[in-house]
């Protein structure tokens, strides 16, 4: 059960929001709009957000700009993370990470279960660690990105979350750096 140290101060994190798909706009961008609302909503501050065709190498150029940037602690993508041709979402992350982060696919994949039983063996949602950035890939519906805000994400960035939390971790992203 996720537990909530309120002695301990709260540490907005700078998120980008990358939208997947061949099909939505900013008009229609339905998970978009339901990430940008829950993050503000948990008090974290929504840094960017952008729309990308399924498309390995438009994915990759994006992400690779967003780690570069120190305004950017985190990135959350919706969308591409099927079975299908087109989906090309978690290829475009791998190829970016440093390192992953097993536990965030399979956590996310247990509590979708929940709902929609065994298709959730459809999703390839990831996470990781590129820099000091982390990024996340979840599937393109509303209700799979409120159930990653709401069942890890807004946790894991929580700052006062107990036992750990990733937001704690931050600053040393990059100690690998300093022992170079």
């Amino acid at each position: 059960m996720a537990r909530i140290d309120e002695t301990r101060p709260f540490l907005a994190v700078n998120i980008a929001i990358l939208t997947v798909s061949d099909s939505r706009t900013a008009a229609n961008d339905t998970s978009g709009d339901t990430l940008t609302e829950l993050i503000r909503r948990d008090g974290h501050h929504l840094a960017a957000r952008a729309l990308v065709r399924d498309d390995k190498p438009s994915i990759v150029a994006r992400l690779k700009a967003w780690i570069a940037d120190p305004g950017i602690d985190v990135v959350i993508a919706t969308g591409g993370t099927g079975v299908t041709g087109r989906d090309v979402t978690p290829e475009a992350f791998h190829s970016v990470y440093d390192k992953e982060i097993e536990g965030f696919g399979e956590l996310f994949r247990w509590l979708s279960f929940q709902k929609i039983e065994t298709s959730t063996i459809q999703s390839r949602a990831t996470g990781g660690v590129a820099g000091n950035t982390y990024l996340f890939a979840l599937p393109g519906s509303p209700g799979a990105a409120r159930d990653g805000w709401e069942g890890i994400l807004k946790w894991q960035l929580d700052s006062r979350h107990r036992p750990c939390n990733l937001a704690e971790l931050m600053p040393r992203l990059l100690e690998h750096l300093k022992s170079a």
